[in-house]
């Protein structure tokens, strides 16, 4: 008697079984992956900040003061775009002075020296120690042949989490200068590209320099050197020293794309005329149905797009310009990016992070702390907080919460709470 064989393999059922099972684990573990990925995105974002931290205490420790954000060489009359007589106007932001200290030596060299545009030894073609008008667009860099310490980018100052890479881009960076509580002069108009107190009005030196000194009270103080941490009366560790940002990715994103008045009052050192109503004007640019964009196409009179397409959030590092290296702690992490007048002006400049829920910040002292984008704020929807110079007290209260207290530094205040 023939037995009969007995068939090997599945059926087609316990094969869709099998199928569906694994696809189930598989959707149960990449979340899982991709969280993990994040975390150490975090970490290592966490790190680079560690490592600006202690540069700017050992820049302290040798020299005795805080580097300054938005100083450099004064101006000369001279063409600030071109050899020979190119200068950075005053303009720098405060990284190149640490590079030293964070393992950058060959790039200080390369900024701190004569830098021949041709390699043919032409004085013509040199450019002075420190560099050109750091806000160069690509066209200049085109025409002279390039100032390639600036074009430089730098991984350290570079999050993880964040995908902008290349052009129109000219060296990103992803960590912010706290400015403070105030987005009064600080663009640096306390004092003018020949490191002066500037005069009109009438105004004295003295009171131009009260001003400066009620309205910039963040870590760092636009050109005005000197800052030490003996100044940070609110302590080290109470005081944010820098805040994470995102860089332009040209999509549109509120945190990111420069949006204002391109009216603007006729100095940028007011970002008064972005706030209207109880909210700053650029909400009525936001997207109803992307609410994390601003939709160009709402544009009303001069509320709109301000700057071109080299004009994004953190495009250049080297550049002591609000757009791209300042952070002002009046509105909430990841909230809108409002300027006054154009892209070099000060206005509404709030951190940023590519992270779920906030972003890092690094405290005077070195810390490194997360915050989440439901800090308290207090007063941030009152148009009138802080915006008049002649009515800022250098050792009042910040009207915006624990957040304007940890960017201001001589508030007074003692953060005696967990954020």
């Amino acid at each position: 008697m023939i037995k009969p064989q007995k068939k090997l393999g599945f059926t087609l059922v316990e094969l869709l079984v099998v199928i569906a099972i694994i696809g189930v684990l598989v959707g149960l573990l990449l979340p899982a992956v991709q969280a993990a990925r994040e975390a150490a995105r975090r970490m290592s974002c966490s790190n680079n900040f560690k490592q600006i931290g202690l540069a700017i205490h050992n820049y302290h420790s040798s020299y005795n003061q805080i580097p300054t954000w938005c100083a450099g060489t004064f101006e000369n009359g001279g063409d600030s775009r071109n050899p020979p007589t190119a200068n950075n106007l005053f303009n720098l932001s405060h990284i190149p002075a640490i590079m030293p200290f964070m393992e950058q030596q060959a790039l200080w060299e390369l900024i701190s020296n004569p830098y021949d545009t041709g390699g043919s030894g032409n004085p013509n073609e040199m450019i002075q120690p420190f560099g050109p008008y750091p806000d160069l667009t690509l066209a200049h860099h085109a025409a002279f042949g390039g100032y390639e310490p600036f074009l430089t980018n730098i991984p350290t100052l570079r999050c993880p989490s964040d995908p902008g890479v290349g052009l129109p881009a000219q060296g990103r960076t992803n960590y912010g200068a706290s400015l403070g509580d105030s987005f009064l002069r600080a663009d640096g108009s306390g004092l003018d590209r020949k490191g002066e107190v500037p005069f009109s009005g009438g105004r004295s030196r003295e009171s131009w320099t009260r001003q400066q000194e009620g309205a910039g009270r963040g870590f760092f103080n636009a050109r005005f050197t000197g800052r030490a941490f003996r100044d940070i009366t609110d302590g080290l560790a109470n005081t944010i020293c820098m805040a994470e940002i995102i860089t332009d990715l040209g999509d549109n994103d509120k945190r990111s794309t420069p949006a204002g008045d391109s009216a603007g009052p006729g100095s940028r050192r007011s970002g008064a005329n972005v706030l209207g109503g109880n909210h700053n004007k650029c909400k009525s640019l936001i997207d109803p149905e992307r609410p994390q964009f601003y939709d160009f196409s709402l544009s009303s009179g001069t509320i709109g797009r301000v700057g071109g397409a080299e004009h994004g959030r953190g495009y250049k590092w080297a550049a002591g310009i609000s757009l791209y290296t300042g952070v002002i702690e009046m509105f909430p992490p990841n909230s809108e990016l409002c300027i006054s007048k154009d892209a070099l002006g000060t206005g509404l400049l709030p951190a940023a992070s590519r992270h779920q829920g906030g972003c890092h910040i690094l405290m005077a002292d070195g810390a490194v702390k997360f915050v989440t984008d439901s800090i308290d704020t207090g007063n941030s929807q009152d148009p009138n907080a802080r915006v008049v110079g002649n009515g800022v007290d250098i050792g009042s209260e910040s009207p915006f919460g624990i957040w304007g207290a940890m960017g201001s530094c001589k508030g007074a205040e003692v953060i005696d709470e967990e954020f």
